[in-house]
């Protein structure tokens, strides 16, 4: 990870943004009953934290250098933008869509 980025992401009074979200009620009481277990003031860092967890893991998965590293060989082989910018969908979008999509 860059340093400016990790600089970032530590400084507490960066811009937020206020949203709602519907998650189940016996999620919340979990999130309630062990956040202070954890450390948080309450529920709402403790699942902040869980998002930006799952979101560093994700990012460092999908834009990590070895990802950057594949393009770059597949470039000097030939494979052509349009070529790499579609496979790329093909694998990214799946994920995407999977994180928006209730599963049954």
């Amino acid at each position: 990870m860059k340093a400016d980025v990790l600089k970032n992401q530590l400084d507490r009074n960066r811009p937020t943004t206020t949203i709602t979200i519907r998650m189940p009620e016996d999620v919340i009481e979990d999130l309630k009953r062990i956040a202070p277990l954890l450390g948080f003031s309450g529920y709402q860092p403790l699942a902040r934290a869980y998002i930006g967890q799952g979101l560093r893991v994700d990012l460092e998965r999908l834009e990590g250098d070895h990802v950057s590293e594949l393009i770059a060989s597949l470039r000097r082989h030939g494979v052509s933008d349009d070529v790499l910018q579609a496979a790329l969908r093909e694998v990214i979008e799946p994920l995407i869509n999977g994180l928006s999509d209730p599963k049954p």
